[in-house]
């Protein structure tokens, strides 16, 4: 599950409010849907995930039919925020990743996926993404069990979470 599917509806805002919104803030996802999704799936439910528009930024009214697993990965930058979606997890992993590697990816994504100009990017990244990043995410790295320095570069973690994964698949084998 990706967090950024349970981003709160926004549409009673205005267009203009809604791309000046900060998403990169607890507060701007609902936890709780998620954590009653998880819930769901470890009781061998199946769940409609939420899907979510940046471009719009309002959740649409299409959902994904998440079937439960042996394993549910997670993920999203603020999944750690959240005491009740951490303490359904079995395993909790930080991705660390450069600062310059990050101003790099958000001003890709929202250029090439989300139809922003630079400037725009630039600006919101000094005003909400950094200072977010370093009030609500970085500290959530005193939570994790496992740190992922350089991100998808470190295939030495990669290979030793692809073989805990392994590893619980195997016991779960009929």
């Amino acid at each position: 599950l990706s967090h950024d599917s349970y981003y709160y509806d926004n549409s009673h805002l205005s267009l203009e409010a809604r791309r000046k919104k900060n998403f990169d803030r607890p507060d701007a996802i609902e936890f709780e849907l998620m954590v009653e999704h998880i819930r769901a799936l470890k009781n061998g439910q199946t769940v409609y995930q939420p899907t979510y528009s940046f471009i719009t930024c309002t959740r649409q009214p299409e959902v994904i039919p998440v079937e439960p697993r042996h394993v549910l990965i997670v993920e999203g930058i603020l999944c750690l925020a959240d005491e009740n979606l951490r303490n359904l997890m079995d395993v909790k992993v930080y991705v660390d990743c450069a600062s310059d590697v990050r101003l790099s990816r958000v001003i890709r994504r929202d250029i090439m996926e989300r139809g922003r100009d630079v400037e725009t990017v630039l600006d919101r990244y000094e005003k909400t993404v950094r200072p977010s990043h370093m009030q609500f995410i970085e500290p959530t790295k005193n939570f994790a069990d496992i740190i992922v320095p350089q991100g998808g570069l470190n295939l030495k973690a990669i290979e030793i979470l692809t073989n805990y994964i392994k590893q619980i698949l195997k016991k779960n084998k009929p």
